[in-house]
């Protein structure tokens, strides 16, 4: 017996060693899809009599598959730095690969599979959830939980004239203290003890760590300007606003050409805003130029970038054009002129800045618009928005002053009707200058949609009183058309024409009879300097030199060497201060 014993089991470990020499030359098993399985899956759907060779063929291909889908999802769970994967990385690699994923297999945490133990080598690989049994009784008869409410609204005050009021709803109230100090070094939260609002400290105050990482927070500190920036803002503000014209004239042109006024211009612009808000009020017409020269400067240099500032400029250069009232003497005072020089600087803000994000051109042309439209404004407001919107071009023109030209020709003639007695001497004289304005600007815009010949009564059908007046308009635009067929548009018709309409800020200088060959004519601001023009080889004769006036520009006339006559200069030192 124990020589058979002997025997059995020596011939048990043969059998043993060559199993796992068989082992080592095939290779592990991989876990895989099977043959069976794939047999049993087609049985129950209704296939039958499957060939073996096919069902290799699908089971490879299935194993093949869900590799992939394995290995991908292994990718996502290593870019989300777990070493677990989870149903939400099954369906991101099923979106990958362009599959809709499994809805109902969401779990927030691992969901645990045992080993399922005995059967043998067959059951080594397979894996099986646990489920627990449920006693139907026990469901039944359990409490049913509570029905959640219905939604719904309820309204409370969030703050009443600016006060919170006490209510559960709102948070509780801070001191002003309090806040100006969170606001000052936002550090201080944290050594507050309230574990409500200063959770980190809680943490910190209660948990001892092992590192604690310091951050230094940037205390909140404003934008001031130095000391030699503060002088310059002073002597720059106190000169364009001063009387003395020469220290003007150098702060306007320092204010165009200065290229380092990128920390001054918020306060440039506050202060042209504030200047205009209370010298509109007080009826200061001198300031209110000095101040849209100082937009002028700014607008002109380019190292500037002006969008930032806008929201102030825009209305301080709007009330300018638009105000009821602009000098304590409207019947006398010049005040056209300054609404007139205020509408070109709004044009070239609208040209300069206008984009398709901020609409700026159709802002403003609504603003001029509304003011054309109302019936409460006086004349002198209807004049500013007609000059602002002419100023835009001729299809502004078009669309917004022709359709209204009739309503304000009733407004000319209730104006300037001598029966009545309450129309103010200002009023009749906005009329006329409304008239004088309208046919500078609306005759060449008539003159391009008309054709030729031009029939009086049909003016005076369409436009009322203003249909004879700019019917002579159109045919004296025709006129200069065909004698100079390079005639310029509307825009820069209407700024000559209100030029030598109202006349400069000072008194115009008679042209110097000079000789043609040897000098050239220059029209140059005020504030700018004189610039001279290199002589050009047998120059054309000129024209006699004709004084263009306009508020901010007069005529300056130079020799063949670029210097000024005596008599200009004399006439420049002694000119009296003007607004």
């Amino acid at each position: 017996m124990f020589l058979e014993d002997r025997e059995s089991q020596g011939r048990e470990i043969i059998r043993m060693d060559e199993e796992e020499e068989m082992e080592e030359s095939v290779g592990p098993e991989v876990p895989g899809m099977g043959a069976d399985t794939v047999k049993i899956m087609a049985e129950s759907v209704g296939l039958q009599g499957l060939p073996d060779d096919a069902l290799r063929e699908i089971a490879d291909d299935i194993t093949y598959r869900l590799r992939i889908i394995a290995q991908n999802g292994q990718k996502f769970m290593n870019h989300g730095k777990r070493t677990r994967l989870t149903t939400a990385d099954i369906d991101h690699a099923l979106k990958v690969q362009g599959h809709e994923p499994l809805y109902g297999f969401h779990a927030r945490e691992h969901i645990p599979f045992r080993y399922a133990s005995g059967g043998g080598r067959e059951l080594h690989h397979l894996h099986f959830l646990e489920d627990k049994e449920l006693d139907l009784n026990d469901l039944v008869n359990s409490q049913l939980p509570k029905i959640p409410a219905a939604p719904s609204i309820r309204a409370h005050w969030l703050a009443i004239d600016g006060v919170q009021p006490a209510i559960p709803e709102n948070p509780p109230p801070q001191s002003k203290d309090q806040l100006i100090s969170d606001s000052v070094d936002p550090a201080s939260s944290l050594k507050s003890s309230d574990s409500k609002t200063n959770k980190l400290g809680a943490v910190l105050g209660q948990t001892k760590m092992k590192t604690v990482e310091t951050v230094n927070l940037k205390q909140l500190a404003s934008h001031e300007l130095s000391v030699e920036q503060q002088l310059y803002f002073k002597e720059i503000t106190e000169a364009c606003v001063g009387s003395d014209e020469s220290r003007r004239a150098e702060a306007l042109q320092s204010l165009a050409m200065d290229p380092g006024l990128h920390q001054m211009l918020p306060r440039l612009a506050t202060f042209i805003a504030e200047g205009v808000r209370v010298n509109v009020v007080q009826h200061n017409l001198a300031i209110l130029i000095y101040l849209m020269r100082m937009v002028k400067s700014l607008l002109e240099n380019q190292s500037l970038i002006l969008e930032k500032y806008l929201h102030e400029l825009i209305p301080a250069v709007a009330t300018c054009i638009v105000s009821r009232q602009l000098c304590s003497r409207p019947d006398h005072d010049n005040h056209w002129a300054l609404r007139d020089f205020a509408s070109r600087m709004m044009a070239a803000i609208c040209k300069n800045f206008h984009t398709s994000t901020n609409n700026i051109q159709t802002r403003v042309t609504k603003i001029f618009s509304d003011a054309l439209k109302s019936d409460k404004n006086p004349l002198v407001a209807y004049y500013g928005a007609i000059a602002g919107l002419q100023e835009l071009g001729p299809e502004v023109i078009k669309v917004f002053i022709l359709p209204n030209i009739s309503i304000l020709a009733e407004k000319i003639d209730a104006a300037l009707d001598p029966n009545n007695a309450t129309v103010s001497s200002v009023e009749k004289n906005a009329a006329q200058q409304i008239r004088t304005l309208l046919v500078k600007s609306v005759s060449p815009v008539l003159k391009a949609m008309r054709d030729p010949p031009d029939n009086i009564e049909e003016y005076k059908k369409e436009f009322g009183s203003l249909g004879a007046p700019l019917h002579s308009g159109v045919e004296k635009a025709r006129r200069q058309s065909g004698n100079k067929p390079s005639g310029g548009g509307s825009s820069s018709g209407s700024s000559r024409s209100s030029s030598q309409q109202h006349g400069p800020l000072s008194a115009p200088r008679p042209p110097q009879p000079q000789k043609v060959f040897n000098m050239r004519v220059i029209q140059e601001a005020t504030h700018q300097p004189v610039r001279v023009e290199p002589p050009v080889a047998a120059p054309p004769p000129l024209p006699p030199p004709q004084v263009v006036s306009s508020p901010l520009v007069r005529t300056v006339v130079l020799n063949a060497d670029g210097s000024m006559p005596s008599n200009q200069q004399s006439s420049s030192r002694s000119r009296s201060h003007h607004f």
